[in-house]
């Protein structure tokens, strides 16, 4: 079988780190690739017949990082090579990559400690978003971080006093489960839903603080019937699963937004629950706010699913279904 060099390693600190721990990592390069990569001494050769420029273009990028001492994880070498393998110009991905790993930006850290990092140029794009914007629009799949690192960067924003409330919401529709037949109000009945935001609130803020701020009303977690008639000043506010918001709903919601206050709505516009799917108030908003000054829209893919890398093309296969 003919080879070609791809790489030729000139630090064996880098060699050692490109490879991984019994070859982990270029073990996952060729499985993603599905191409015949063999080490050899200090050297990286490829099976003549394969894609040898943007294999060449992937190895490289990720052994700029070894160079560089960024550290990576086996969903950074997935989404490097995903990224090649969805491009048309290597060169602006190459840059666009390399860009990104460089001035990577902490988000907050956690209450152990953790710093928490934008994963994906588009994770990065909508730190930017947040920063920059009063309204932000996320949409996507499940496990891109759009709900994640709004809490995240809500917390951040709280615990620097730049603002003084954080309020998290979502419709109380039912998906799948009847929410008439819950005990209790219809906070308590919605509750159950919110899993995944208190789970968020506690690792950023631990659990302790977080029931503290709650209970002191800094931290309001409520259905989105609950924000009708309320001007929400000097607030981080987060609307999360916004498919499932009607139009008057998303209206009602929108024109809450006070001053020295930001709104993220987050949600997946393929997973709606309304009975008339054509009736969401998050595509409808995203549609009729595009050209307004301040208000940003962020649209997270496969790509930026960060569970998993499994979950990545199980995505893509459902996305074909859809297509076809």
């Amino acid at each position: 079988m003919e080879y070609k060099v791809l790489l030729k390693f000139t630090d064996l600190e880098c060699e050692k780190t490109f490879l991984g721990p019994m070859n982990k990592n270029l073990n996952i390069i060729r499985k993603e690739l599905n191409y015949n990569i063999a080490h050899m001494n200090d050297t990286l050769v490829i099976d003549a017949s394969a894609d040898f420029i943007k294999t060449g273009e992937i190895v490289n990028a990720i052994y700029f990082l070894c160079e560089k001492g960024i550290s990576f994880q086996e969903r950074d070498i997935i989404y490097i090579i995903n990224r090649f393998n969805n491009s048309i110009n290597y060169d602006e991905t190459r840059k666009s990559i390399l860009a990104f790993y460089q001035k990577k930006q902490v988000i907050v850290n956690t209450y152990d400690g953790k710093k928490i990092y934008a994963k994906t140029l588009t994770q990065q794009e909508y730190l930017k978003a947040m920063e920059d914007s009063c309204v932000v629009f996320a949409t996507g799949s499940a496990g891109t971080g759009k709900t994640y690192l709004a809490v995240g960067y809500a917390v951040n924003m709280l615990k620097t006093n730049k603002v003084r409330k954080l309020i998290i919401t979502r419709p109380a529709v039912e998906a799948g489960e009847k929410l008439g037949f819950l005990p209790g109000d219809l906070k308590e009945k919605v509750d159950p839903y919110l899993i995944p935001i208190y789970d968020s609130l506690y690792e950023f803020l631990g659990k302790e603080s977080t029931d503290k701020l709650i209970e002191k009303g800094v931290i309001e977690i409520a259905p989105l019937a609950y924000m009708r008639g309320r001007t929400l000043d000097n607030a981080i506010v987060i609307l999360d699963e916004g498919q499932n918001a009607t139009s008057n709903q998303m209206k009602m919601f929108v024109t809450r937004l006070g001053f020295n206050s930001k709104m993220i709505i987050t949600g997946d516009i393929t997973q709606i629950d309304l009975p008339n799917k054509s009736s969401s108030g998050l595509i409808e908003a995203t549609r009729l706010l595009a050209d307004i000054d301040g208000i940003k829209h962020i649209e997270f893919g496969a790509l930026d699913v960060m569970r998993h890398p499994i979950v990545t093309k199980i995505i893509a296969k459902y996305e074909e279904k859809e297509n076809d």
